[in-house]
């Protein structure tokens, strides 16, 4: 067993309790996102709302907003530049290294240990990510709603809880799976199947990132149009 020193072992776990806190502070950062979503959508729809002595309604516009679009949707474009980008230039570094050759010719499947792991690792924590995500645009736009309208808070939160229904609820839960899926899914394709050194890497984890972008969108688009139509067919 090698001997470590005092001074070296301090400073190692010094290192280790610094790289924790910028590590939260990143992690508690990235929910303000959320936040700020929420604030500056009820900032806008303010103007015209009030126009039409509408702004009472500002509570059931963000939380309809938040739940069934903005929270879903802007959650996994989050997601997809911090993971589809990490799983591709990390499976990518695997491959280029043949490490992941390593793994075939000894017997073990890389599907089963490093592409299922990280699928199931992400459509898991996007709901919940999702989740959190909402909340922090509706306090945003309760902050707008007291802070700047001089709205009432129980009034607000009234107005933004009895507006949603079960399917805008199932509407905005459905969606983070299938983004979830989609991010984890690109980013492995793309790292699996890096080519060319570090340069291959780079162009992988690019690649991923935009790929996982735009099919999130259209996907969006598509998951919005059936669940509309399959509760319309319910009513």
């Amino acid at each position: 067993m090698e001997l470590i020193s005092p001074s070296e072992f301090a400073k190692e776990k010094v290192l280790s309790v610094q790289e924790y806190c910028l590590l939260a502070a990143r992690s508690v950062a990235s929910l303000f996102t959320g936040f700020f979503t929420g604030f500056v959508f009820a900032l806008q729809s303010a103007n015209s709302l009030q126009r039409f002595g509408s702004l009472s309604f500002i509570g059931e516009l963000v939380s309809l907003s938040m739940v069934r679009e903005l929270g879903p949707v802007l959650t996994g474009l989050m997601v997809a530049g911090r993971n589809a980008s990490g799983i591709a230039s990390e499976l990518g570094s695997m491959m280029v290294t043949e490490q992941i050759d390593a793994m075939r010719a000894l017997g073990t499947d890389p599907l089963k240990k490093l592409i299922a792991p990280r699928i199931v690792a992400t459509v898991f924590m996007l709901i919940f990510l999702t989740i959190i995500s909402d909340l922090m645009g509706l306090f945003g736009g309760m902050v707008v709603a007291r802070v700047l309208l001089g709205l009432d808070v129980r009034e607000y939160w009234t107005s933004a809880w009895e507006s949603l229904v079960r399917d805008d609820v199932i509407m905005g839960l459905l969606k983070p799976p299938i983004f979830g899926f989609i991010i984890a899914t690109v980013g492995c394709f793309y790292g699996i199947n890096s080519r060319g050194g570090t340069q291959g890497v780079g162009r992988a984890t690019t690649q991923a990132v935009v790929a996982a972008s735009v099919l999130i969108l259209l996907t969006d688009a598509v998951v919005t149009r059936l669940l509309m139509l399959t509760f319309a067919g319910y009513r």
